[in-house]
């Protein structure tokens, strides 16, 4: 586009400037926000981020420019190309796998190869045999395959074991025969398996005998290594445009009686004796549902660092937007009050603040959670197999068992909190006014490219029935006295201990008491949601709404539960000067008494607290706190260490400079401001968009564009050195784009290349001829209408 003039570029926003402001909300907190940080994320992890970052930086290939301006074939394309450098960036620096998975964060979309470097891999290395990690996991930690994990269908989702995919045993050449008998049998919804993938881990019903067994997990192969095409019987593809998640090709995939081989069933936990067809079972039939239980451990982790990214760009934005004069401030004092000064913003960002911290140390802990549950899970399979079977469910203690644990609690917290993650986002995007709605602002890229994450690896609402059904379990054992030893059990026993005689929560003045008051919450539900069902004999259908709140209260424990815990190790906490200590224990207070005031008729009704506990909670202790935190809201953001190369935000600069960039954007790096529109109602359809340079003859006349900019075609017919056929090529192809979308062909020159003739072809096969003659693009001939 034309080049921006230089009265323009003197422009600067009306004072103060965003750079003195954020300066000024930094200088009123004595918050060490590098120390915050480590205590966080340790030293090793930033450095490990930063050095990452400093290489992805200076990487052409990940200019960030145009982001927001391109099409969904040419995100893919770019994506598809950011992937392809960052493997070969791995092996030029020798990055570990965790090197790997900070880099893909921090490039902070979606890669065509994102499946394959997560559940893919995961699910071979925790799945696969030794054997079956050479035959596959080695070749795909080469990236000489290429793979996805295929479970959900277009008729199935959350319920696993209704999946229509079918592997039948076949003893006569020990094969498995896989198969999509019902078109909503499709695989649907698959990272990576649109265009990328050469295979799929694909979830399907064990048939052995005539009899389905189960869910099991084969490898399938599904493009030719060579030319990348579908295999025989395999129809593959990507499913279109969606909300978001758009650089990612999710793919559709339907089987014809496909043949693997036998040692294609991924047979850790489950096999099948090749010579007697003899079918040994897992452990425990969850176990192969290990690689969600991974998924989801993880995504709480996420929840609360996507959140504060969107907090993190409200938050500054907040600090230096001013809009009105406060009617409160002394006469005749100047100027308009900053955003983040009003308390109705105050008390919608600040308490997601609150949330973010809560939300990490709660995945942490839920990380931690699943390691040691996968120490113990191979103790029990190695110490109760007899050598010739795994052991049942039967045979493993289920009160003592961290599955049962671990999986009811990756359930409860992935529902909550990518909810709160999710619909916190779009709560920071308002809280941005009008400018959150630009693209510019980064709120939106975060919000649609998360947006899946409330549905996939489990509906959010669907898990909540799984995390009930096991917290009823574990009250009918507490009601028999056969209850194991976990937190579960305890606080049920505990609350069964205290019903008769009440409870007295100091929730205003203690924190140990205000994590008691959820844990009693969350037992009141519990046994109220048991009486229900086995006293009152109601049926589920009629309950799933109990069981909702139930979730999210057990939830909501957790996470309060998590957040004290975190704040009370002294062994970490140590690192922390007291005034950081301090703080983090106001956002607890923050979170846990939002929290409790936004739920405050679960908590009456338990008897965990008083109407008039609620009522200070509300009017003093939240205000209180908000007031308190708001001097460190800047700070408290900047130790999530998010560089402005990865949030790519105008509003959430780390400097400030919010309206600079926002026009810079707009005016400069905008395409669309480097093309004329054909505004006029008489000439063609096909000219609405003409090309960069291009100027538009007189009003109605035929279309006659002279090119005016560039390399091309002085009146002498003398041309630059730079001006090559490559480039004028590229311009044909430009135009030919812009008239619909059509493609370049035919295209023939003189060799002087003063006369130039060329066609631009639509997909459904319409052509329109053009010449290029003496500086003049002239339409000759028409063969329908244009696109």
């Amino acid at each position: 586009m034309p080049n921006t003039p230089d009265w323009v570029k003197a422009l600067q926003p009306s004072g103060p400037q965003g750079t003195e402001l954020l300066a000024q909300e930094r200088a009123k907190s004595n918050l060490n926000v590098d120390q915050l940080a480590s205590f966080m994320f340790t030293n090793e992890a930033l450095e490990r981020s930063e050095r990452i970052l400093n290489i992805l930086k200076k990487e052409p290939v990940f200019d960030k420019t145009q982001n927001y301006f391109r099409g969904r074939n040419a995100r893919i394309e770019a994506a598809l190309a950011r992937g392809k450098r960052l493997f070969q960036l791995t092996k030029e620096h020798n990055w570990s796998q965790q090197d790997y998975i900070v880099a893909n964060d921090l490039i902070a979309e979606p890669t065509p190869y994102g499946l394959h470097a997560s559940m893919f891999l995961v699910t071979l290395r925790e799945q696969g045999t030794p054997e079956q990690h050479e035959l596959f996991l080695k070749p795909a930690e080469n990236y000489e395959i290429l793979g996805c994990y295929a479970q959900t269908e277009l008729g199935h989702g959350s319920n696993v074991r209704g999946l229509e995919t079918t592997a039948t045993w076949d003893p006569t050449d020990k094969s498995f025969v896989l198969h999509s008998p019902h078109l909503t049998a499709s695989k649907w919804w698959i990272g990576s398996l649109g265009k990328t993938a050469t295979h799929a881990v694909v979830m399907a019903q064990l048939i052995l005998n005539g009899k389905m067994i189960g869910p099991h997990p084969f490898v399938v192969p599904i493009r030719d290594k060579k030319t990348h095409e579908p295999l025989p019987n395999v129809h593959v593809g990507d499913i279109g445009p969606k909300f978001g998640y758009n650089t990612m090709d999710n793919g559709f995939l339907l089987l014809n009686n496909v043949k693997i081989p036998h040692n294609h069933m991924l047979a850790r936990f489950s096999s099948i004796d090749p010579n007697t067809s003899k079918y040994s079972r897992p452990a425990n039939p969850s176990l192969i549902y290990g690689t969600l239980t991974w998924v989801r451990s993880n995504i709480v982790l996420q929840s609360g660092s996507v959140l504060a990214k969107g907090v993190t760009i409200a938050t500054r934005y907040c600090a230096v937007r001013r809009q009105f004069q406060d009617r409160d401030a002394p006469a005749g004092e100047p100027g308009e009050n900053q955003v983040l000064n009003y308390t109705m913003v105050q008390v919608r960002l600040l308490p997601l603040l609150a949330a973010t911290f809560a939300l990490h140390f709660t995945g942490r802990g839920m990380i931690n959670l699943y390691d040691e549950n996968q120490k113990r899970m191979k103790g029990d399979v190695g110490k109760l197999s007899d050598g010739t079977r795994n052991p049942g469910p039967e045979e493993l203690n289920p009160g003592t068992d961290l599955l049962a644990d671990l999986h009811a609690t990756s359930c409860a917290l992935k529902a909550y909190g990518s909810t709160v993650a999710g619909e916190g986002l779009e709560i920071c995007r308002r809280a941005c006014g009008g400018h959150g709605y630009s693209s510019f602002s980064g709120i939106g890229s975060w919000y649609a490219d998360y947006l899946p994450t409330l549905t996939w690896e489990g509906d959010n609402y669907m898990l909540t029935q799984q995390v009930s059904r096991y917290l009823l379990k574990s009250a009918r054992s507490v009601l028999k006295g056969k209850a194991g030893n976990n937190d579960t059990t305890r606080i049920l026993t505990e609350f069964l201990r205290r019903r008769d005689i009440g409870a007295a929560f100091d929730v205003l003045g203690s924190d140990e008491d205000l994590v008691a008051a959820f844990a009693w919450r969350v037992s009141f539900l519990t046994f109220e949601a048991l009486r229900h069902r086995d006293e009152d004999k109601q049926s589920w259908n009629s309950l799933l709404v109990d069981f909702w709140r139930l979730s999210t209260a057990h939830a909501q424990y957790m996470v309060v539960k998590n957040f004290h815990q975190a704040l009370n190790d002294k062994a970490t906490t140590e690192k922390l000067d007291k005034d950081t200590v301090g703080l983090l224990h106001k956002l607890f207070r923050l979170y846990a008494l939002n929290t409790l005031e936004q739920e405050a008729s679960e908590f009456y009704s338990s008897a965990a607290v008083t109407v008039r506990q609620i009522t200070l909670a509300r009017t003093k202790a939240v205000m209180t706190l908000l007031e308190e935190i708001r001097p460190h809201a800047v700070r408290l953001v900047d130790a999530w260490k998010f560089d402005d190369w990865v949030l790519d935000s105008s509003l959430g600069r780390y400097d400030g400079k919010v309206y600079e960039d926002m026009f810079k954007r707009a005016s400069e790096d905008n395409p669309l401001n480097s093309v004329v529109f054909d505004p006029y109602p008489n000439m063609q359809i096909s000219t609405i968009l003409l090309l960069p340079g291009l100027a538009m003859a007189a009003h109605g006349s035929p279309r006659k564009l002279q090119y005016s900019g560039g390399c091309i075609f002085p009146a002498d017919h003398s041309y630059p050195k730079d001006c090559t056929v490559s480039h004028i090529e590229s311009q044909l192809k430009k135009q030919c784009t812009s008239l619909g979308g059509a493609t370049l062909r035919n295209t023939n020159y003189d060799t002087t290349l003063t006369q130039i003739d060329y066609q631009c072809e639509c997909v459904h096969g319409n052509t329109k001829s053009f010449e290029f003659n003496d500086g003049i693009f002239t339409a000759t001939a028409t063969v329908g209408d244009i696109c």
